[in-house]
């Protein structure tokens, strides 16, 4: 009987509780995953195909980052699986099922392959590695989600793991359950998953576990936890976010906001963006020398991932004057303000730092040295032996913790940020880091050995002294002949 094979397949195979969950789950929007070895890749191939055997002419959209993981991580195996029962059309890059369902295989790793969907409809969606991809690749591609079917609910389906350019918008989806005013919380749904609901894995290969199991503190988390607060090539992996400790202020770096001592001393930090965001950070300094970010201003589009809200300058500078005039913690203070020296350029007219001191916001050149700036954010982020940093961010400053816990290394500068990321709170706190630097500690108990500089020796003090002279003698008779 034709399609005898793929069924023994099925019936051989056992789903674990973790993808039993994720099959039955009809919400408009499933993740499936979080840590390393949870069986993601199978799950997801495996319901698409459920699916496409269940429903008639259904189409679905399987999707991976890149073209070649795409095709060792679905194509190959699918084409095995599926052997004489659904045809695979190359030119379409999609399989045929008997039914008239069709699974296409498509991939997306540039802003230029979303367009490739534009104008397509499918009844289901599958994203895996779905951290991989842009906020906006998902968000767009989404948009093709669309049925005329009276017997089937579109829906979207995700697998996961933390880290990556997406890490942000799915964390905030799944994880935090934060919703814009057109996300309904009951469309979303995340079965968790991990290395030890996948007893296959754990039977086949107990070293991968000892593996995870032996990573160092913060990739173990991420890897063999699903901590989505610590990933692979976080920039900051020692921020952290406790709230048992946002009061006593101990081993975090977010806390409860309150109201600074009026002699503690105010600053602004400045990042500028039109069709990118600008950001307003403000910030005190107490007596030690320690930052508190306490306000902030973020001009992001309300539902597009690192979008400006195109403000003019005029307008940036006029709210900056309001909150300074009107919020209790800033009114009547001597605010500093610092900001990358990009905006005293007036090669096309009037800068943008005169523009601000037309509007009375006034700044101060900030060293915009990448490297050296991230790393006097490490340096204050690092808490000493009672647990308490020299930065500190109130809890009320929600897009400084979205956007600078999940940045990335760049991959060709390993040293930096990548800044194809939304790194503009970073950029105006690393200017203000620069602005007021402070310098790690000696560590303690570690003896400083003088060395002996042989110049101060007198017989190496004569030797120099006489070259130096001998050299000035032979460049005065030089100018002596040339002229």
């Amino acid at each position: 009987m034709k399609g005898a094979p793929i069924f023994t397949a099925l019936r051989a195979e056992i789903p674990n509780p973790r993808q039993r969950a994720f099959f039955a789950s009809t919400a408009r929007h499933t993740a499936y995953g979080g840590a390393r070895g949870g069986g993601k890749s199978w799950a997801m191939r495996r319901k698409l195909v459920l699916l496409a055997m269940r429903y008639p002419r259904l189409r679905l959209l399987l999707l991976r980052r890149t073209l070649q993981e795409l095709r060792e991580n679905h194509l190959l195996p699918l084409q095995v699986e599926l052997n004489g029962y659904a045809e695979y059309r190359k030119d379409e890059r999609a399989f045929r099922f008997p039914n008239g369902s069709r699974l296409t295989l498509g991939y997306c790793d540039s802003d230029g392959d979303v367009l490739q969907y534009q104008g397509a409809e499918y009844d289901v969606i599958g994203f895996e590695e779905a951290t991989h991809f842009k906020e906006e690749w998902i968000v767009f591609i989404c948009t093709a989600l669309r049925t005329t079917k009276t017997d089937f609910r579109p829906r979207v389906y995700y697998t996961c793991n933390p880290g990556g350019v997406g890490h942000a918008f799915i964390k905030r989806l799944f994880i935090d359950r934060r919703y814009r005013a057109s996300e309904n919380p009951e469309d979303y749904a995340f079965i968790p998953a991990g290395v030890y609901d996948n007893a296959v894995l754990m039977r086949a290969d107990p070293e991968y576990v000892r593996r995870l199991e032996a990573l160092p503190e913060h990739k173990r988390r991420a890897h063999l936890h699903g901590d989505w607060n610590v990933y692979e090539g976080q920039v900051f992996e020692e921020l952290r976010d406790d709230p048992s400790h946002y009061t006593d202020r101990l081993f975090t770096h977010v806390i409860e906001p309150f109201a600074p001592p009026a002699h503690w001393e105010r600053y602004r930090s400045f990042d500028f963006g039109y069709a990118k965001p600008f950001s307003v950070g403000w910030w005190a300094k107490d007596g030690d020398g320690r930052l508190y970010r306490i306000l902030e201003l973020y001009g992001c589009a309300p539902r597009e991932a690192n979008v400006g809200v195109r403000w003019s300058p005029e307008e940036i500078f006029r709210e900056i004057r309001r909150v300074e005039g009107e919020h209790p913690w800033l009114a009547g203070h001597r605010v500093s303000g610092v900001a990358d020296p990009a905006i005293w350029d007036a090669s096309r007219g009037e800068s943008i730092a005169e523009t601000a001191e037309r509007c009375g916001v006034y700044f101060e050149r900030g060293d915009n040295r990448r490297v050296a700036g991230w790393m006097q954010l490490h340096n204050r982020l690092a808490f000493d032996q009672n647990g308490v940093p020299m930065l500190y961010v109130f809890r009320n400053c929600r897009e400084f913790l979205r956007t600078v816990p999940i940045l990335q290394y760049s991959a060709q500068h390993p040293e930096d940020v990548d800044s194809d990321m939304e790194d503009h709170i970073a950029d105006e706190t690393r200017y203000l880091c620069m602005h007021v630097p402070m310098r790690p500690e000696r560590t303690a108990g570690v003896r400083t050995v003088a060395l002996e500089n042989p110049l101060d020796l007198p017989i190496y003090r004569h030797q120099y002294q006489t070259r130096r002279e001998e050299r000035t003698a032979r460049r005065r008779n030089d100018e002596k002949k040339e002229n």
